[in-house]
């Protein structure tokens, strides 16, 4: 039983140290997650955190409470472990993605309200600040007609990455 209880006080141990360094125990496994994305970030070390803590806590309880040997205690504790790996996979991955998708293209900008920051001339261009993916741009702006600083436009057109065309928002 000290053997498995051991290996849950690891797992508990492994995880603490991969959150209090945060990343630096995360090259251990580079080598091996790089095999043509078969793992897909199943050997993450909080994943193998909760499955080798999950093997010798459930191990030393069946241990314990029914009096297998070792071999039960390990056919007991695996399947209990790689549930664990499993349900730490997914939450993970759920934690790590925003829910915002795919990062937002040019055309996304089609419609969107800005303000100018350099006044925008007739024949050239001037600059606006808009939202993209939640976060302020300032973008390279131009006109069909001059526009001037601190007016609201409307994105009409993106010209560019880094670029767009805007018409005034006339009230």
């Amino acid at each position: 039983m000290t053997w498995f209880l051991g290996l849950g006080v690891a797992g508990v141990l492994l995880l603490a140290l991969s959150l209090v360094f945060d990343g630096v125990f995360e090259g251990l496994f580079e080598g091996v997650d790089a095999l043509d994305g078969l793992f897909d970030g199943w050997l993450s070390l909080p994943v193998v955190a909760g499955f080798v803590s999950m093997v010798g806590f459930a191990g030393a309880i069946a241990m314990g409470s029914t009096g297998v040997g070792a071999v039960g205690a390990t056919v007991v504790g695996v399947p209990a472990g790689v549930a664990t790996g499993w349900v730490t996979y997914r939450l993970s991955r759920a934690l790590l993605n925003d829910g915002s998708g795919a990062a937002p293209r040019g055309d996304d900008l089609i419609g969107a309200s800005g303000s100018v920051v350099t006044d925008i001339p007739a024949e050239g261009y001037g600059e606006v600040l808009v939202r993209r993916g939640g976060q302020p741009v300032k973008l390279a702006a131009k006109s069909p007609a001059p526009v001037a600083r601190g007016a609201e436009v409307w994105v009409e057109e993106t010209l560019s990455q880094t670029a767009v065309s805007v018409r005034l928002v006339e009230r």
